[in-house]
């Protein structure tokens, strides 16, 4: 995947997590049960006091019965503390709080029929200020505080039932110091545009009304500078905080590229109007919501962040309007926009682009391929395996499914699945329904390798090469190997000859493929799957695969493991530079700086790959040299990363930095 770096971890991870929109963390609450209610409409009213960190709210909830209840559940923020709940008749219900899964249960009086609506209120209050009560270990995704306030749907800031799958209308309103903006999903109604509230001193109210059934949960408050524009008629403002103004114009205008894009591909988004917002820096990279793509300040620099935009922007289609019916049809969400996002690189950087991008899927993919991606719902939702499966498994399937289609028919196939399900949920089985009556056949062989096994090849070839005679040219007997008995897809071979490069497509089924091509020139070089159209488990996808699984392994905690799994990559390629940078930051997160600078020197000395390990070695020793009172062998460090011209997530700017003033590291760092 991408990179990180020890400056300090937790800045690292974050850094790890540019390109994968959702965050992993060990143990999170939110809960896949079959769902027993549907949540129709909310009716929220909540007031604000970031000075305090605390917030008072007041959500009627309109539900219909799936079975017969007696109880009703849903989730709601622990940090949220419920003061009162009531039926439809205003009679009050005795709510039960768990807070493993955030849970909140409540016997109904006199029960509801399945097929029934009623309503529900609930009051309640509390603060949220640290990540101690998220749903999600270590991670804060609601907060209120001075500068911006963050309340994401993922946060359970109010009462959720069918998380990710139930989708819902809603009126949100919500009071704010008066010097303060509120962003939301769907327009202000003009009567309710940023009221004054009288009965709150220097307030404001702000009303955001959706009226198609969706996620507009997400709310972001907070003083921004507004960017607007409405270029190829999409009505867009951008949002930044004062110290990134500047950068508004180029981001709106890489927006606009990237959504009318994907207009060309799937067709007409749910709406015209799009707020870029900044995040800060504690939370998700990313976050989306109806006509809300959520950017952290920290991926918002002169160089613009394009293939992180492209992912938020693409979920207005996969998330906003086809959102998956259950938890094992995730991926018709994140996949699809992972996937997204490598079409977009693709038009914006070649072909070039998209070969690193289906690199960085294809190590996402098998990291933790473990369970089938039909099988995703076992898996917690932000965990290290449900992610890799959902968004980079289920990128890599679209991939791999053009591949066997057709450019024409794939783009078919994508374009009427967002037409036919939009402002619906769909599943698996739909996609997959859809698919097979454009391509004319069954794909029973594709779904059932990619959607219902683990597990990749790995191509091999054995062949021998004939002489046809004097000018008659060469003929290559040989096959293609792999270890998958059940395995079957179409994959290209490319003979690279003394005269014109010769390529097959070879219907590769089971361990042992048969192939014969005749060449003019005498044959050099044989390569299976040149344009990477297929995943495989390649001796690079392996060792980058258990770097990724060590970088979890820090994320948890785990050193020792993660130096397991980093060890795993040198025995792949000892020379790895990547691997041994790693190792150095398990040594110097112990502060064992000894083990760190040989390690760091290893990276040095390996085979460069990637580039930016370079800059960063050399920045890192400078900083072990710093702490460790030799500020002239630091300096010596310093200089040779300025020297780099490598300025990969600021190197350069901190080597300047550390140039001018020694590095001191802070506790617990």
């Amino acid at each position: 995947m991408t990179l990180f770096h020890s400056r300090p971890l937790r800045r690292a991870l974050y850094l790890f997590l540019i390109f994968s929109p959702s965050y992993i963390a060990s143990r999170p609450a939110l809960a896949a049960e079959k769902p027993r209610l549907r949540v129709e409409d909310y009716q929220i009213e909540a007031e604000l006091l970031p000075q305090t960190h605390k917030i008072t709210a007041r959500a009627t909830v309109k539900v219909t019965a799936l079975d017969d209840l007696s109880v009703a559940t849903f989730q709601l923020n622990n940090g949220l503390r419920i003061t009162k709940v009531t039926d439809a008749n205003n009679k009050p219900l005795t709510p039960e709080r768990n807070t493993q899964d955030s849970s909140v249960r409540f016997g109904l009086t006199s029960g509801l029929a399945k097929n029934a609506s009623t309503s529900f209120t609930f009051e309640y209050e509390g603060t949220l200020e640290t990540a101690d009560d998220s749903p999600v270990q270590g991670l804060k995704l609601a907060y209120i505080g001075p500068d911006t306030s963050y309340l994401l749907y993922s946060g359970l800031w109010f009462p959720i039932a069918g998380y990710g799958t139930n989708r819902f209308t809603s009126t949100i309103s919500i009071t704010v110091p008066a010097h303060m903006i509120v962003i939301g999903s769907g327009k202000q109604p003009p009567s309710a545009a940023a009221t004054r509230k009288p009965e709150v001193a220097n307030s404001k109210t702000f009303t955001f009304s959706w009226d198609k059934p969706s996620f507009p949960g997400t709310i972001i408050a907070g003083t921004f500078q507004e960017f607007k524009s409405d270029e190829a008629g999409l009505d867009l403002h951008v949002f930044f905080k004062p110290t990134h103004k500047d950068l508004g114009a180029e981001y709106a205008s890489t927006a606009v590229k990237e959504f009318t894009y994907f207009v060309t591909q799937y067709g007409n988004a749910p709406s015209t109007t799009l707020k870029i917002v900044e995040l800060p820096d504690d939370t998700v990279p990313s976050a989306w919501a109806p006509e809300i793509a959520a950017i952290a300040g920290r991926a918002l620099t002169e160089k613009i962040n394009y293939r992180l935009l492209a992912n938020t922007i693409a979920h207005q289609w996969w998330g906003v309007s086809v959102s998956p019916a259950t938890k094992d049809d995730w991926w018709i969400s994140d996949g699809f926009s992972r996937y997204s996002e490598a079409r977009y690189v693709e038009s914006a950087a070649g072909r070039a682009g998209l070969e690193e991008m289906v690199k960085d899927m294809s190590v996402g993919a098998l990291a933790y391929d473990s369970v089938p991606l039909s099988s995703a719902a076992k898996l917690d939702y932000f965990s290290p395996e449900f992610q890799s499966l959902v968004t980079d498994k289920g990128a890599m399937i679209l991939h791999m499914l053009r591949w066997v289609l057709g450019e024409d028919k794939y783009l078919k196939v994508m374009r009427d699945f967002a037409t036919k399900f939009g402002g619906k949920p769909a599943s698996t089985d739909d996609f997959r329904a859809l698919v097979e009556q454009v391509y004319g056949d069954k794909l029973t062989w594709f779904f059932s390798q990619w959607m219902d096994s683990t597990s990749a090849p790995e191509f091999k070839t054995k062949y021998t090469v004939y002489r046809l005679g004097s000018n008659k040219g060469f003929r290559v007997v040989g096959a293609i190997t792999q270890d998958l008995d059940l395995f079957r897809m179409p994959v290209d071979l490319r003979i690279d000859t003394d005269g014109k490069t010769e390529e097959k497509r070879i219907e590769v089924v089971g361990t042992d493929s048969p192939f014969t091509i005749e060449t003019f020139g005498r044959p050099r070089r044989i390569i299976v799957d040149p344009d990477n159209r297929v995943l495989t488990n390649s001796a690079d996808i392996k060792l980058r695969s258990s770097i990724l699984r060590g970088q979890g392994l820090i994320q948890q905690g785990d050193l020792a493991g993660a130096l397991s799994e980093f060890n795993k990559a040198l025995e792949v390629n000892k020379n790895s530079s990547l691997a041994h940078y790693r190792i150095a930051e398990v040594f110097y997160l112990q502060r064992n700086y000894q083990a760190a600078a040989n390690a760091y020197r290893e990276s040095l000395n390996g085979d460069g790959e990637p580039r930016w390990t370079e800059v960063w070695s050399h920045l890192q020793l400078g900083k072990i040299f710093d702490v460790t009172g030799q500020r002239e062998r630091a300096v010596n460090e310093y200089r040779q990363a300025v020297q780099t011209n490598d300025n990969t997530q600021g190197a350069l700017d901190e080597a300047r930095k550390y140039l001018q003033k020694a590095y001191e590291r802070e506790k617990g760092n």
